[in-house]
């Protein structure tokens, strides 16, 4: 068979189900192959939206994400998306052609590994055409153990020649619930039995040991927190302190301020969960993750566990028991009936125009519990990231590792492919769905994804804006008239509603309840009432 056939026959054993992409002369043969054989394509409109879908795939799937593009500004063109998955720590296999290496001046041509270098994704090239199936292996066994993007670089002149197929085992990497060490796990166990009021903190790396870190934190006593993507971690649990740092509630701030010990789980520990470390002043802090570079990465710990999250605490547990520690009482019945009611009041606007908050506090309460969370970068995430929530953190896809806005529709296709039975929440600014949104919410619709996609349309670069306004300046430079993206939504497949008070909104819910396609919905608000600062 050709090398383009068994390349389709490579994908289809290691399991891959869904890829996304833009095809082109270099990737067109082997993904016509693998579709035929029934495979899932999606195809994007741009390159980095394939490769932030496929990112998206791998938050919501776990595990590897498969995007493909061709050669030159194909690559190119995914440079932002492979940044943010690298930043993000996410399994995306991106499989890219090359230019035929004998063809001088080809306009198409571009050393393509120093590009993948710069993003700090991992650089896979296809050995020979008979290796196809190996080298495939390999790449998604890297992405995979390195959880980061891997860019499988194959010639297009590979695609046509011969090659007789050999079958390579499973790529898939077993993962062990090692018993972390033993002194290690001794000097935890010290600071938590000597603590008064310890804290337990879940990020997304602990995103599968919930009931492991319940049980610990009922065994000392202690409430629980997340970070931001670990959110939806300890949902529903009556001692749940929400995301720690600094977009903690009062409550969560209050009680996190007289903790004297943390133990955390898979979580990064950097400024923003730590509100730039002022949250682990004064505190013992107990840091474990798998990788034993992350504890001293950006707080330094008492103690640092090199360990699965579930098999450590479960450890402690142990540990706990056999010195017949008791539950200190800092989670007690006056803090989970503060955690009833966490959310402040409800702020009066600038302007007296719509606010923010009560919109995104009105649609997390209309929409199913059971959701994917997807929100873009832009001057509304600190709002957004409080006032909606996520039931799992498999369930929230990070779209701001590198801080770019117009990531999140690109994300939110994917991610709906990762959990199909879960319909998407997606919140964007005008900016970024212009930037790179706007592109890709026809590829929403002709993939059969459920989303609604909520636009806080303040008609400006936000954050440019408030900078602006606050040194005294014109904004103008920073506002756009942009058309009216209701019929601009409906032209694309999409419905499209346009709100401009809470009564407006009230319908829109009603007609999201119905709907059988994606929503676009475009929330007009002043810029002068948009609540978040990047000053």
């Amino acid at each position: 068979m050709y090398y383009h056939q068994a390349l389709a026959r490579a994908m289809a054993d290691q399991g891959i189900t869904d890829v996304f992409g833009v095809l082109g002369d270099a990737n067109l043969y082997f993904m016509e192959a693998w579709e035929r054989a029934g495979g899932h394509y999606v195809a994007a409109a741009h390159e980095g939206a394939g490769v932030l879908a496929a990112t998206g795939y791998a938050s919501t799937a776990d595990k590897v994400g498969v995007a493909t593009v061709t050669h030159g500004p194909a690559l190119t063109n995914a440079l932002t998306a492979l940044v943010d998955a690298t930043r993000a720590r996410m399994p995306v296999l991106l499989i890219a052609g090359d230019t035929d290496p004998q063809v001088r001046g080809h306009l198409q041509s571009i050393d393509q590994h120093s590009v993948v270098q710069v993003s700090g994704a991992g650089w896979e090239p296809a050995t020979t055409p008979q290796n196809v199936a190996t080298d495939l292996a390999r790449a998604l066994r890297r992405a995979e153990a390195e959880s980061r993007p891997v860019v499988l670089n194959i010639p297009i002149t590979f695609q046509w020649t011969d090659v007789d197929y050999v079958p390579a085992p499973s790529a898939s990497v077993r993962h062990r619930r090692t018993r972390p060490d033993q002194d290690a796990l001794e000097e935890a166990t010290g600071i938590l039995a000597a603590a008064r009021r310890p804290v337990v903190l879940g990020g997304r790396g602990a995103r599968h040991s919930r009931e492991a870190l319940v049980a610990l934190a009922e065994r000392l006593g202690a409430p629980m927190a997340t970070s931001l993507r670990g959110k939806g971690l300890f949902s529903g649990h009556r001692h749940d302190l929400g995301i720690c740092g600094t977009l903690s509630h009062a409550t969560a701030l209050a009680t996190m301020d007289r903790a004297d010990c943390v133990v955390a789980f898979g979580a990064a520990l950097n400024d923003f969960t730590t509100a730039e470390g002022s949250l682990l002043r004064g505190k013992r802090v107990i840091h474990v993750d798998t990788d034993p570079a992350r504890p001293d990465l950006w707080s330094s710990a008492d103690v640092g566990v090199v360990g699965d999250a579930g098999a450590v605490a479960d450890a402690l547990v142990e540990l706990l028991d056999e010195i017949e520690h008791s539950p200190t009482g800092f989670a007690d019945d006056d803090l989970a009936l503060a955690l009833k009611a966490p959310r402040p009041a409800l702020r009066t606007t600038h302007t007296g125009g719509l606010d923010v908050v009560a919109v995104l506090r009105r649609i997390d309460e209309a929409f199913p519990a059971d959701r994917t969370l997807v929100v873009d970068d832009g001057r509304f995430i600190l709002t957004a990231y409080a006032e909606l929530g996520a039931p799992h953190p498999s369930a929230y896809v990070h779209t701001c590792s590198f801080a770019s806005i117009g990531l999140g529709l690109g994300n939110a296709i994917g991610a709906y492919a990762g959990a199909p039975g879960r319909p998407v929440l997606a919140v964007v600014g005008d900016g970024g769905f212009m930037s790179a949104g706007l592109n890709e919410l026809n590829t929403a619709v002709r993939a059969g994804t459920d989303l609604v996609l909520v636009m806080v349309n303040d008609r400006a670069y936000g954050a440019e804006h408030v900078q602006l306004v606050h040194k005294g300046l014109d904004p103008a430079i920073s506002t756009f008239d942009w058309p009216d993206f209701a019929p601009v939504a409906e032209s694309l497949g999409a419905h499209g509603i346009t709100v401009r008070s809470l009564e407006d909104l009230d319908a829109a819910l009603s007609r999201v309840a119905e709907r059988d396609r994606p929503v676009l919905i475009d929330v007009q608000v002043d810029p002068y009432d948009v609540p978040g600062s990047f000053l």
